[in-house]
């Protein structure tokens, strides 16, 4: 379980990007709402445990328990379903009464682990129908679950991360072909039913948001839309360096609920306005760091679990990060998707820690894999000789 590792092979450039980027979250949460401060930074000093703990345990070792972890993620959505904390039409909350949190987050890795060790164990047969279809089934079930909160922005998240799980376990470009040739006319179809007045498909307020971002001069989708055209004025209002580094007045966001949700998901709204084009540019930078960093540690993953683990955390950290920035500035429809270490949410913030660490374990390993590979390489030369 516990291995000794050498303290240089430890990734300090994805930690420093984490901590970084975390810490702007901290305070662009208490600019936004000052009552959320301490409880964000209780949060990441909290997560920052977890990851460092979770670095040092060995990920094969992890997965190894991937079938206890999915029937414990599929008891804790049927809790949430059972007796989960309704806010804004959807229960999606489990109050333990010293805490509340939100177990679609954490479901987001155990999904990633499981499917990681389920690969692993299916790589030769990874390309037949049996493992395919039971694959997609065994995805089915918690997607099912999260789905029925309701919870559209998570259930599209979790269905784009498997996609790209089985994409990197090696799944063969025909049956990608076919897979995009089925899915794009099942999307039109999708989208040609939820903007009828009485499809059934989703709920009324996600038809609304759809319909308010097709139809932003409909006066019946005003109050749905009227949260981004604030959200951009607001980006805008911040110029170059924003009015932090300028000493303007930020009006926006402390001028009452002009940008609701301010603290989540439209907390990029906050970073435009104080920091402007520059410092939205560096949080840009920070995330598609760390996404980066994700992926150079799945090209030199020990075996296939690792390199899943990785791009698994990394999509879903680039994927959060394009959905939010991309609602933030009005290029997409409002999904409520939280930025990655930066908007307020403690379930979301210590779960994402939670999965670097395992990303930076993933790294420990495969330095050492590596190394005695290397070691066994130059001892079977001398032997020779």
């Amino acid at each position: 379980m516990l291995k000794q590792y050498k303290l240089r092979f430890y990734n300090f450039r994805l930690i420093l990007f984490v901590l970084t980027i975390t810490m702007i979250g901290v305070s662009l949460v208490g600019d936004a709402d000052p009552s959320l401060r301490t409880k964000q930074l209780a949060g990441a000093l909290f997560g920052f445990v977890v990851m460092l703990v979770v670095s040092l345990i060995d990920f094969s070792w992890i997965c190894n328990f991937s079938w206890i972890m999915y029937g414990f993620n599929l008891l804790l959505l049927l809790a949430v379903l059972l007796f989960g904390d309704e806010a804004g039409g959807a229960g999606r909350w489990l109050n333990l009464g010293f805490i509340r949190f939100q177990p679609t987050e954490l479901s987001k890795i155990i999904i990633i682990l499981f499917f990681a060790k389920y690969f692993l164990d299916h790589e030769e047969d990874l390309n037949t129908i049996k493992t395919i279809v039971k694959s997609v089934l065994l995805l089915a079930v918690p997607l099912f679950l999260i789905s029925d909160q309701p919870d559209l922005k998570n259930t599209i998240t979790v269905a784009v991360v498997f996609c790209a799980l089985i994409y990197v376990a090696g799944l063969n470009y025909k049956l990608i072909g076919g897979a995009i040739l089925i899915a794009v006319p099942l999307l039109v179809i999708f989208l040609s039913i939820v903007v009828q007045p009485d499809q059934k498909l989703i709920r009324d307020y996600q038809r609304d948001r759809i319909m308010s971002f097709l139809y932003p001069e409909n006066e019946e989708y005003s109050d749905d839309i009227e949260q981004q055209k604030n959200s951009v004025m607001a980006i805008g209002s911040g110029e170059l360096t924003g009015k932090i580094i300028s000493g303007e007045e930020r009006t926006y966001v402390n001028e009452g609920n002009f940008v609701s949700q301010n603290q989540t998901d439209f907390i990029f709204a906050v970073a435009g306005e104080e920091y402007g084009f520059l410092g939205c540019t560096f949080i840009v930078l920070l995330l598609l760091g760390i996404t980066m960093e994700c992926i150079r540690m799945a090209l030199r993953a020990k075996d296939l679990s690792g390199k899943i683990i990785c791009c698994g955390v990394g999509t879903i950290i680039a994927l959060q990060s394009f959905i939010n920035i991309c609602v933030a500035t009005r290029m997409m429809p409002n999904t409520g998707t939280p930025l990655p270490f930066v908007s307020y949410g403690l379930t979301s913030l210590v779960s994402l820690y939670l999965g670097i660490g395992l990303v930076l374990n993933v790294g420990l390993q495969s330095s050492t894999y590596h190394k005695e590979l290397k070691n066994t390489k130059s001892n079977w030369k001398e032997e020779l000789i």
